[in-house]
């Protein structure tokens, strides 16, 4: 990236076609400082940059530059594995891809009982830092469990409690409902943790069995009022969010360790 070379594009072209603002607005952000190429403030209007392979981000927000990478919201019903396609038969993730000419990838997995925020993408480097465990990318989860919670117990899953493969933590946790009449109760964690079945897990060693589960928040990400088994793409914020949380964990050590989760 070059003030003087001929070669690439113009920023504030570059900016432009990714859809941040017009030509003109995007030279103003660029005068500003607002503009980042590779986490280095520019500010000359001739710069030019490979949108290939340089990084932009504008006031700290990831710019997609690559409009071939698609990034879709499903909320996952239960009943359906999270796999575009299951050895046993069981319904799969492909009827919900079939809208898009890409090849869809699920980040992560959720049970097939859980329902909630998937997110399916063609970006392999971004599904990789969003679902390895060690770049521990938080998901708050509501649980409708048995028995009357009490705040003593949600207390207990924030101090930590100990399962058969270590011990555990919600990073947050609070109380939504409780009914006296034994209908249940309802709970809100919060976790990075990418143990297999963690909430589940958690809940019937303090006592009280998940009877259903929703993931309503992965990341940046709000499930909001999106209807189980419908899928939309992201929004522009939504997508810088993402990009901006997957560049900031791949300039950590971790990036490194790992294979993707399939």
């Amino acid at each position: 990236m070059s003030a003087e070379s001929t070669e690439g594009v113009r920023l504030q072209k570059v900016l432009a076609n990714a859809g941040v603002a017009s030509r003109r607005v995007a030279e103003q952000l660029i005068v500003e400082g607002r503009v980042r190429v590779n986490g280095e403030v520019v500010t000359e209007l001739g710069s030019r940059i490979d949108p290939d392979s340089d990084l932009v981000d504008v006031d700290g927000t990831a710019v997609q530059l690559d409009a071939s990478k698609r990034y879709v919201m499903l909320n996952k019903p239960t009943g359906v594995v999270s796999s575009m396609k299951d050895d046993r038969g069981r319904p799969d993730l492909r009827r919900f891809t079939k809208d898009w000419p890409e090849r869809l990838y699920n980040v992560g997995r959720l049970d097939a009982e859980t329902s909630g925020l998937l997110v399916l993408t063609n970006d392999g480097e971004l599904a990789h830092v969003l679902a390895h465990p060690s770049f521990g990318v938080t998901k708050v989860y509501i649980a409708k469990v048995e028995g009357r919670v009490t705040p003593q117990t949600v207390q207990k899953l924030t101090r930590g409690i100990d399962l058969d493969d270590g011990p555990i933590a919600a990073d947050k946790a609070r109380l939504l409902s409780a009914s006296a009449e034994g209908g249940g109760s309802l709970v809100e964690l919060t976790l990075h943790s990418g143990r297999n079945r963690i909430v589940r897990r958690m809940m019937a060693a303090v006592g009280h069995p998940v009877v259903e589960l929703v993931r309503r928040q992965f990341g940046p990400l709000h499930l909001g009022t999106l209807p189980a088994g419908a899928a939309r793409e992201l929004t522009k914020v939504e997508r810088g969010a993402l990009l901006t949380l997957a560049r900031r964990e791949t300039s950590s050590p971790q990036a490194e360790e790992g294979e993707q989760e399939k």
